[in-house]
């Protein structure tokens, strides 16, 4: 019997060919940390008596999610973090620079890798075609001081994609689907595979977007087979010597095979308080539900070709009087070719307010925490009671395109009048 991916690179990591289901302990090639987590893995290290980095070239700390700190209690864990990175040479990601999933993947994961991250969207960069999974803060600790983890190897659904998308529907609309389909805990501890034509053609922020919403559906991983679109983008960031064909075997075991035509699609929204909770835009659910905030941006759609979807939509328009527009770039590098394209300017005339790249609103640290009673449409990927800073907030999730039509009219609204 043939391998999946999951089993391809897992085996590649330990010596020896390995099934779903088999215990072990890998190489790893690539680690992060965040300043959320990051404090919490460094005491740990300490604790167990490591003073050093296995790997520190392709172990980076991340100053993304409280950038630029907001309180001195999070100022004083980014010199925590700056503080280790001095004394055992790993790299920090600083402020400005951008969200962690969105810079590892531009600057350090290649395929066929092994990724592990003190967060739980590490599982983003399995659009390269790399094994990457969030961890708690401990085990990541372990892998910075011993460049190895232990791991049970998990078995994978398969997500066939066929089909061209509408006017208005996008990557997006697809995985909110498929977690509404399979539910929150659908596929809890499984490796999510994404194949089929549609995938082929897919480019690879809409890959990014896939994989990074796996673990909404509780998903250890979200894998997508390298390819020529693979190859291009390591190319563009300077490393296309790093290029590898990882693609399961044909006779691979998957657990269970999802079909899905994305021809079907309508704009998908996730309605509160879970991801699971999904509408199609033309629901009567939707229908005249007033928002207060808009946030574009985040690791899940904060890439330069969600901002070029916004801006076309927004250009010569003006926001909804009741309706703020926040605009984070997920890197510095997007933001700077944002600039460059005049799309911060049609942001800015629209009336939004542009942030530093980074996490931003989404984990509700601050830069858009909802008051009491408010309404968030927001690209990011979760929506749980509380996720932006206020128990007492509402948060609905969509495409770039759906969030971009509700600022001009706000309300929930179909973006297809706009493209």
């Amino acid at each position: 019997m043939g391998q999946t991916m999951v089993e391809k690179i897992i085996s590649a990591h330990t010596d020896k060919e390995v099934k779903a289901g088999d215990f072990v302990v890998a190489d790893v090639d690539v680690i992060l940390a965040q300043d959320g987590t990051g404090p919490l893995a460094l005491k740990q290290i300490e604790k167990m008596g490591f003073d050093k980095a296995a790997i520190p070239a392709k172990t980076v700390l991340f100053l993304d999610h409280a950038a630029p700190s907001p309180k001195k209690e999070l100022s004083n864990d980014h010199m925590a973090l700056r503080s280790f990175a001095r004394k055992t040479g790993v790299n920090v990601s600083d402020i400005g620079d951008g969200v962690c999933h969105q810079v590892i993947c531009e600057k350090f994961l290649n395929p066929g890798e092994i990724l592990i991250g003190a967060d739980s969207h590490t599982c983003t960069g399995g659009a390269l075609g790399a094994f990457s999974t969030g961890m708690g803060s401990t085990d990541v600790g372990v892998g910075i001081a011993l460049g190895k983890t232990w791991l049970r190897v998990p078995e994978t659904f398969l997500f066939n994609i066929t089909g061209e998308f509408s006017k208005g529907v996008y990557a997006k609309d697809l995985i909110l689907h498929i977690i509404g389909m399979i539910g929150a805990d659908g596929a809890t501890y499984k490796a999510m595979e994404f194949a089929g034509p549609t995938i082929e053609k897919m480019p690879m922020t809409d890959r990014m977007t896939l994989s990074n919403m796996a673990v909404e559906a509780g998903g250890k991983c979200g894998l997508i087979a390298s390819d020529e679109i693979t190859r291009e983008f390591l190319a563009k960031h300077g490393r296309g010597d790093k290029f590898v064909v990882v693609q399961a075997d044909a006779d691979a075991l998957y657990e269970k095979t999802f079909d899905i035509d994305v021809s079907k699609l309508k704009p998908t929204l996730s309605f509160p308080h879970t991801v699971d909770n999904v509408r199609t835009i033309d629901s009567p659910d939707c229908a005249g539900v007033k928002i207060d905030q808009v946030f574009i941006g985040t690791c899940t759609n904060g890439r330069l070709e969600d901002l070029r979807i916004a801006a076309r939509m927004l250009k010569g328009k003006k926001r909804h009087p009741d309706t703020r527009l926040i605009v984070t770039p997920a890197s510095r590098d997007i933001y700077g070719q944002a600039l460059a394209e005049g799309l911060l300017t049609i942001f800015n005339d629209f009336g939004a307010s542009i942030n530093t790249p980074g996490c931003g609103a989404c984990v509700g640290v601050h830069q858009g925490a909802l008051g009491d009673g408010e309404t968030c449409l927001a690209t990011q990927n979760r929506n749980f009671q509380g996720r932006m800073g206020n128990t007492k907030g509402f948060i609905y999730l969509s495409s770039p395109a759906v969030a971009a039509a509700t600022a001009i009219e706000g309300k929930l609204a179909d973006p297809l009048k706009y493209l």
